[in-house]
């Protein structure tokens, strides 16, 4: 019994199960007690995929039950808000898994990612970067997995070139953008949940200038390639890849309007709206698969354990931490105006540093969020939510132990470090200085 716990595909079909179980439950808000339903439902998932999980998740949940504990000790009032944080963040990371699941079947996503080979070299790494970028809207780090896969099929049939390596600096800057603008992002999400001050379309309306800057920039941080490599790979299937892109970039702005008419008409907490708007989508995928092929499998979410201990246990911790932080400071303490310009100035960076060692922007965003939150005044709330989010995107693309860029170095060789610090380290320090000077602009008292 004890050996079967600890394989990573224990339990499968149970975790699965218990994951949709807590979707369904997560969005059911009519059901009394659905948030501490939800959040047990997840815990199981997780606890069940013990052997499956990585070190900092396998943390994470331990911490929950510490906290949980330490929280009905302290001020009670913290699991209500806890549960309700892991509830709606585990919901949404389900549907957007399953929304990945269900675009990464499509044979548009194939030729998208053909057509985003060809070209003359600035303007392939353009369109590769902003590509990725769209694609990681629905599909997250899913993005990475289908451009990198074609850039490692590149690397295996011509050997290195810097065409292949600045095709990997294109995916990881353009799927850190995502973090800073996309409207179904976690991190957007996460930090209008601890900073319920913010509006998200403010959030997005900062961010996305920043991430486009950063996108555009990074064509200046890149190696010169040989003129012959230029039509290395050609440009086939121009106009079904338009459809393509058409037919994707569709999808993306109805999710998105889905979600924003949802949270601003239908007066729904961001996170919820965005859940389903996802799930709309993700039901409409299925019944087109149903008709399209005749068949139709539910994705397996056995997996998810992971995601579902990071992310979800995150925002179940940083309710916690929140709570208590606040009840120790005080309801009346604050920092000196000066202050607070000083401390979003900081954020970016800490994030960055929490990265190079291994620390999960996931847990960076909780940390700040939580314990900032609740002390920050509602004229600089912007100037903080911008440190979070393009502090978490530029952290993503510059650390070796992010997600994307250890499926990156699996994908095409690329040691993730070299990735990193070798072809981005610079790049990185240049973005956080001006992130930096925007965070505080944005802090300021007027």
């Amino acid at each position: 019994m004890t050996n079967s716990f600890l394989r990573p595909d224990s339990f499968s079909g149970l975790r699965s199960v218990l994951a949709y179980l807590a979707l369904f439950t997560g969005i059911a808000t009519f059901l009394p007690g659905n948030t501490y339903i939800a959040s047990v439902l997840i815990c199981l998932a997780i606890l069940l995929g013990w052997g499956n999980l990585r070190m900092v998740g396998r943390i994470i949940l331990l911490l929950i039950f510490i906290l949980t504990f330490a929280g009905l000790m302290v001020d009670p009032a913290a699991v209500p808000k806890a549960a309700g944080n892991m509830s709606r963040i585990g919901a949404l990371i389900i549907t957007v898994m399953l929304l990945s699941a269900v675009l990464g079947q499509s044979d548009d996503l194939k030729r998208i990612s053909r057509s985003l080979f060809a070209g003359k070299s600035l303007f392939r790494y353009v369109g590769m970067t902003s590509g990725t970028a769209l694609l990681s809207v629905p599909l997250n780090f899913g993005s990475v997995g289908v451009v990198a896969t074609m850039i490692g099929l590149q690397v295996k049939e011509q050997g290195d070139s810097p065409m292949a390596r600045n095709a990997a600096r294109a995916v990881v800057r353009g799927f850190a953008a995502s973090p800073m603008a996309s409207p179904l992002s976690i991190s957007v999400v996460m930090t209008v949940t601890f900073l319920p001050g913010l509006s998200s379309w403010k959030l997005i309306a900062l961010g996305l200038p920043f991430a486009l800057l950063y996108l555009f920039a990074g064509a200046l941080a890149r190696e010169d390639e040989p003129p012959r490599e230029e039509l290395a790979i050609d440009a086939a299937g121009d106009e079904s890849a338009m459809l393509s892109w058409l037919r994707f970039i569709g999808i993306i702005v109805l999710i998105c309007l889905g979600a924003f008419a949802l949270s601003v008409g239908g007066g729904l907490v961001y996170s919820q709206a965005v859940t389903l708007s996802c799930l709309a989508a993700v039901v409409i995928g299925l019944l087109y698969r149903r008709v399209h092929d005749g068949v139709v499998s539910m994705p397996s979410m056995a997996m998810a354990n992971n995601e579902l201990a990071i992310m979800g246990g995150s925002s179940f911790l940083g309710g916690i931490i929140g709570t208590i932080a606040l009840s120790w400071l005080g309801m009346e303490f604050s920092l000196p105006v000066w202050a607070y310009p000083m401390v979003a100035m900081a954020v970016p960076w800490l994030f960055f540093i929490g990265g190079t060692v291994g620390v999960n922007p996931i847990i960076s965003g909780t940390l700040s969020g939580s314990i900032l939150g609740p002390i920050w005044p509602e004229y600089g709330l912007l100037g903080l939510g911008l440190g979070i989010i393009a502090g978490w995107g530029i952290t993503i693309a510059g650390t070796p132990y992010s997600a994307n860029a250890l499926l990156l170095e699996r994908c095409t060789g690329y040691d993730a470090r070299t990735a990193s610090y070798g072809w981005s380290l610079k790049f990185s320090l240049v973005m956080l200085v001006l992130c930096s000077l925007v965070c505080a602009v944005f802090t300021l008292p007027f």
